[in-house]
């Protein structure tokens, strides 16, 4: 029986592959620089090889029969063990190395110390897109991501980096103006920024009961760094991560009110496609990103909390935090 796939020549399952995880021959042909009409007639010859329908055309966008699933799901597989095969062999220890993280770990651990890493690796160039979206590694031109949760995402290598802690944190400015925070319970009579949902969390590890109508936070927005950065302004009680924040802790410009820290379940990673373990860069900044966690000492001390206990392991939580604060 004669070998199919030696009959199907690379460029079409390259252009098919393009039309099918971008659901558009016109997306796909703008991908790969080549006209619309050269990616139709690709598919084209491909269905006649394989004897079926690959797409269903509709007006103004395209969409996979089942045989064309089945295909697509191999396609990008292959291709994607095919980029790392072919980055791992002219990957010569140079280029761009592209990141993706979240504000407040990118923006508050990762980049003082980046510097130690390009001194380390002067011929790698690193990217950073800072954002909360989750990037899809196998598909999108990004090297690796640090992002949070249980560390289990299929088809990724991943290594644990930072445990997700949160505490409230103020100027001392403020704190003065509100003549000083005695108990955990002030706080619910003060201007608290944040998701209600965690200051809830962090009041039950407090052993704080809280009425979420009456003490609701007064401004919340969609990252940490965003939240602390009011907070930096004066204009209340942010949660944050004192890991995230230890230079400003330790220049005084925030402080800590109370030791009690909320230790959440899962915690901030390193992620990257599995079959791109051996690229030079790849490996170059994950033995590098952890080496720097190991050697964090605020990361050693929050690390040994249990979760979902409070920092002086007094009273515990009643309800466990699925998931950790965002970015």
């Amino acid at each position: 029986m004669p070998d199919i796939l030696a009959s199907l020549p690379l460029s079409a399952i390259r252009i098919f592959e393009a039309a099918a995880r971008l659901k558009s021959f016109t997306r796909a042909a703008d991908e790969l620089g080549v006209t619309q009409a050269a990616v139709s007639w690709q598919v084209k010859a491909l269905e006649a090889r394989l004897g079926q329908p690959l797409f269903l055309r509709r007006p103004r966008e395209v969409a996979l029969t089942p045989a064309g699933e089945r295909l697509s799901r191999a396609a990008t597989d292959a291709m994607a063990l095919l980029r790392a095969a072919v980055s791992d062999l002219v990957d010569a220890d140079e280029g761009v190395l592209a990141i993706t993280t979240m504000q407040s770990l990118g923006g508050h651990w990762l980049a003082p110390r980046l510097g130690g890493f390009q001194i380390a690796h002067p011929k790698i160039a690193v990217r950073i897109e800072a954002s909360s979206r989750t990037v899809d590694l196998h598909r999108e031109p990004i090297d690796l991501a640090l992002r949070a949760g249980q560390g289990q995402w299929p088809g990724l290598t991943t290594h644990f980096l930072v445990p997700s802690v949160q505490t409230p944190l103020c100027t001392p400015t403020f704190l003065a103006s509100v003549g000083g925070l005695k108990h955990p319970a002030d706080l619910l009579e003060v201007p608290r920024i944040g998701l209600a949902r965690e200051w809830c969390e962090w009041f039950e590890t407090a052993g704080v009961e809280m009425d979420g109508d009456r003490h609701a936070p007064r401004l919340a927005a969609d990252a940490q760094a965003l939240e602390v950065a009011s907070a930096l302004a004066d204009q209340g009680v942010a949660l944050g991560s004192p890991i995230f924040f230890a230079q400003e802790l330790a220049q005084g410009r925030l402080v800590m009110p109370f030791d009690i820290v909320a230790r959440y379940h899962g915690g901030y990673w390193l992620a990257y496609p599995t079959e791109r373990a051996r690229v030079r860069k790849v490996a170059a900044f994950r033995d590098w990103v952890l080496e720097q966690a190991q050697s964090d000492p605020m990361i050693a001390h929050y690390a040994a909390l249990e979760p979902g206990r409070l920092s002086d392991e007094r009273s515990p939580l009643k309800r466990d935090a699925a998931k950790p604060p965002g970015p």
